[in-house]
């Protein structure tokens, strides 16, 4: 074989530091927009970005030319040095250290995107910490819930 063809979907999911809402209305877009420009510089052009106040969601191909973990520190330290730059009052923004990686098989791609364009309605009734043990326990993860918080 030649080439090397690949469609790998991830469903990233991870938190500002302390579930603080940091991502308020007015840079909500402007935030998302500049973690899509990272992602795209990354090799993984986004499909959508979306959240809530405290939390982002991202369903985007998985890089061929850089690791899930550099994908992720990359998009993570750029997007908080920019959005410490939108006023004083985002001066301490920082994300959590860690994130959730989930397999999206294409034929639940619009079903993600129909479920990260509803997460403000959707967390009308459920927490930031009830989704992601959520989904921590569908995808069959280990996980210690005293490293999961920060």
């Amino acid at each position: 074989m030649s080439q090397s063809l690949a469609n790998v979907l991830v469903h990233f999911v991870f938190s500002t530091k302390e579930r603080h809402a940091w991502i308020k209305p007015e840079i909500e877009g402007k935030l998302h927009s500049y973690m899509a420009g990272i992602f795209k510089k990354c090799d993984c052009p986004p499909i959508i970005v979306g959240g809530a106040k405290d939390h982002v969601h991202i369903l985007c191909p998985l890089s061929k030319k850089y690791s899930m973990s550099q994908v992720m520190e990359k998009v993570k330290t750029g997007s908080s040095k920019w959005a410490k730059t939108q006023g004083a009052e985002f001066k301490k923004f920082y994300w959590q250290n860690g994130y959730g990686a989930f397999g999206a098989c294409p034929s639940i791609k619009e079903t993600t995107i129909k479920y990260i364009k509803n997460q403000k309605k959707h967390h009308e009734k459920k927490t930031f910490k009830e989704e992601y043990l959520s989904f921590l326990k569908k995808y069959e993860i280990n996980f210690d819930e005293r490293y999961i918080w920060d």
